[in-house]
């Protein structure tokens, strides 16, 4: 329970509070762009099973590799690629986060 609780709340709690507080004026668009983000969990269609409670994401899936995130990582030093790069940094980190609980 609480480890569903740390991730969902990273998935949505901080690109929430990222937007309201470093893009005021066009939060919600920020917010939105954020969250679209989760669209790189189609890649958990390319495995079998879709869905296993105990497997880590974390250079499982081909964008959740560590060459992926080092993309993720270059996008943020980019105006026009920074939300996205920020969405899907905040993914990989709760994703992260949720493999370390899963020790």
């Amino acid at each position: 329970m609480i480890q569903h609780l740390v991730h969902y709340g990273i998935h949505f709690g901080l690109p929430l509070a990222i937007a309201l507080l470093f893009f005021k004026s066009k939060w919600k668009v920020a917010f939105i762009i954020m969250i679209s983000t989760m669209l790189i969990d189609l890649d958990h269609l390319l495995a079998t099973p879709i869905f296993e409670a105990n497997r880590c994401s974390i250079n499982f899936h081909p964008l959740h590799t560590y060459y992926a995130m080092v993309v993720y990582f270059v996008m943020l030093f980019f105006k026009k690629t920074r939300l996205i790069g920020i969405g899907l940094a905040t993914h990989i980190l709760a994703d992260a986060v949720d493999c370390a609980l899963m020790l």
